[in-house]
């Protein structure tokens, strides 16, 4: 299938947008070329994913009811080894080995501020896991994720930072290598949160309709908003994360949902991406 190449100006940002088979097979390559920020945009359902930098994509989305995201925390979490193994409690006290990942650059640095400062304009309300890494706002309402990881070098908890008017609320949910409260399949990403922990994250907001999540990953919060039944728009720069969201979320939209309502359109490719004064 032939590549179409669209270009849009939005104030000083130039963007080509590539439309791409939903399955990125047989896509050519795109390089960046000076002053021009490459974009491709993916339709499914209700879901519009954007493989591309949120630092350029970001600016020119509408706002949102509810950004939730889990940026990098700059700790080099996807260069470790993850070979160690701990003792998981009420799971037989058994040790269980970590996985392996490949060893990239996307969680050399944390965001600048000016990025985190612009996320939290754009999501009327805001969940950001990780948030004890950044210097965000004082707070009533941190989520805090009880990993039940037991006595082993891994953390306890990780707690999401939000402005929710509520106060603090837990989830207990295990997660330890290949010890996973009911099963989950591990998508290849070191940072991948329990689909039950990010639909218990967006049922904390106040009824969100749509959902962004400008570090997208393998797409676990745009699985979670299918499922929900809520309009999700995810950026992800890493090739392979976005294959992998992508057909996540495809497999989430051919499976029973948590929320029935008109059945979404099937994936489409998208022709360009819309300013901030644009619908979405």
């Amino acid at each position: 299938m032939d590549s179409k190449i669209v270009s849009i100006k939005s104030g000083d940002t130039f963007l080509r947008v590539h439309n791409a088979k939903v399955s990125g097979a047989g896509t050519a390559a795109l390089s960046p070329a000076s002053g021009v920020t490459m974009a491709e945009k993916v339709i499914i359902g209700n879901c519009t994913l954007y493989h591309g930098d949120c630092r350029e994509v970001l600016p020119l989305l509408p706002d949102f009811d509810l950004l939730m995201t889990d940026p990098p925390y700059g700790i080099g979490a996807d260069a470790r080894a993850h070979q160690k193994s701990g003792d998981v409690q009420g799971h037989g006290n058994r040790r269980v080995a970590a996985r392996t990942y490949e060893k990239t650059e996307w969680d050399n640095d944390t965001p600048p501020r000016w990025l985190m400062e612009l996320m939290r304009e754009k999501g009327k309300h805001q969940i950001i896991f990780g948030g004890n890494y950044y210097d965000l706002p004082p707070t009533t309402c941190i989520l805090v994720w009880d990993k039940k990881n037991g006595t082993n070098d891994f953390a306890d908890c990780e707690l999401a930072w939000t402005n929710l008017p509520r106060a603090v609320r837990k989830i207990e949910h295990l997660w330890n290598g290949f010890a996973r409260e009911g099963n989950e399949e591990r998508h290849d990403h070191p940072a991948q949160k329990p689909l039950r922990v990010i639909e218990w994250a967006i049922s904390q907001a106040p009824n969100p309709a749509t959902v962004c999540d400008p570090f997208m990953g393998s797409g676990t919060t745009g699985v979670a908003c299918a499922r929900m039944g809520l309009q999700f728009v995810g950026i992800e720069r890493e090739r392979k994360y976005f294959d992998i969201a992508c057909r996540r979320i495809e497999q989430a939209y051919a499976q029973p949902r948590l929320f029935e309502d008109a059945k979404p359109a099937a994936a489409v490719q998208g022709d360009m991406l819309l300013t901030a004064n644009d619908s979405n």
